[in-house]
């Protein structure tokens, strides 16, 4: 299992520094350059010159390339002399809009991204997997047909829209929710939970109709092998057959499919998060992207892909721990 989980990890760095190559190679190709926008449209060639060589613009892209993976693990310094700007590690670089460091930038805003990813990712597991294995064993019921109804719209209703008719409904028009704010989970609870009540439906309503078709499909894929026959013959009770033999099998592809989707959203609900006007790291990659503020958004691109690599492994580990083959191949 120790080599297992190296293995995983070896891997994990190797996807990350491509991840981290390519995000770089294509803003090294951009047509925009970055001394100009660091000082903006109103400045001077030998200040655009000044702020290249500051940047450490004037190497090569392999040199840049070098330096900033060095910053990353060991932090590096920007400028020489009087001038000289030190960048601790993990140095993602310095906003062009703010002059904040872009790693201080991206942890100030993790804390909102993540109670949206975790609270909605618990909702709609939740309600996903519970719809599709009721419309599993009740195939064909107005149950089934209503639930799969249901999981259709919510799949076909884009985030955007679903959010402003919720914002309408639950603020404007019946005054039942607070509009949604960043409120520290420390600091107020109630106040917290109640600014992340429509946040989390918006994304649930998405999610959990894809879980809950996934589930249904999977149920009866169990449910009509020969394992589970041959468990009730034993004269296993039902809920036993369920729970052992019918709904472990399919709940392998929701840890798979869950693993991804909680990744990305840990690294940024950007549609959500911009509707709702909350500041989380989608809601910073937005304003970056708005602005052209070339260092953010590298940090985020590389920010979000790293939750998503680390949920993978995770998943890897779970499926390891789940079935034991997993390990012999991998």
């Amino acid at each position: 299992m120790i080599l297992y989980v190296l293995r995983r990890l070896a891997a994990t760095a190797a996807i990350l520094l491509v991840v981290c190559a390519a995000t770089f190679a294509i803003f090294y190709l951009m047509p925009a350059d970055p001394a100009q926008g660091a000082c903006g449209k109103a400045c001077s060639p030998e200040r655009i010159a000044e702020i290249r060589t500051t940047l450490g613009l004037n190497h090569s892209v392999f040199v840049q390339f070098r330096d900033y993976l060095v910053g990353i693990v060991a932090g590096r310094g920007f400028g020489t002399g009087a001038h000289a700007v030190n960048c601790p590690a993990p140095c993602l670089g310095f906003s062009f809009q703010t002059d904040q460091p872009v790693w201080r930038m991206l942890t100030d805003r993790l804390p909102v991204s993540v109670s949206i990813a975790v609270g909605a990712a618990a909702l709609w597991l939740i309600v996903g997997v519970t719809a599709g294995v009721v419309s599993a064993l009740r195939r064909g019921s107005l149950w089934d047909r209503a639930a799969m109804t249901a999981a259709l719209g919510g799949v076909s209703l884009p985030v955007y829209f679903t959010a402003l008719v919720l914002q309408y409904l639950l603020v404007v028009k019946l005054g039942l929710l607070p509009y949604p704010q960043a409120v520290p989970l420390t600091a107020d609870p109630v106040g917290w939970a109640g600014s992340m009540v429509m946040p989390w439906i918006t994304l649930a309503m998405l999610y959990a109709g894809i879980y809950a078709r996934i589930t249904r499909g999977e149920m009866l894929d169990s449910l009509g092998q020969n394992y589970v026959r041959t468990a009730r013959a034993k004269g296993l009770s039902e809920p036993a057959v369920l729970r052992r033999h019918a709904l472990r099998p399919a709940l392998m592809p929701i840890v798979t499919i869950f693993g991804m989707d909680l990744g990305a959203l840990l690294g940024g609900a950007l549609i959500t998060e911009s509707v709702f006007g909350l500041p989380g790291v989608g809601k910073l990659a937005a304003d970056a992207i708005n602005s052209a503020d070339q260092p953010v958004i590298l940090g985020v691109t590389l920010f979000a892909a790293s939750f998503v690599v680390l949920a993978n492994v995770a998943v890897d580990l779970v499926y390891a721990l789940l079935d034991p083959r997993v390990r012999a191949v991998g």
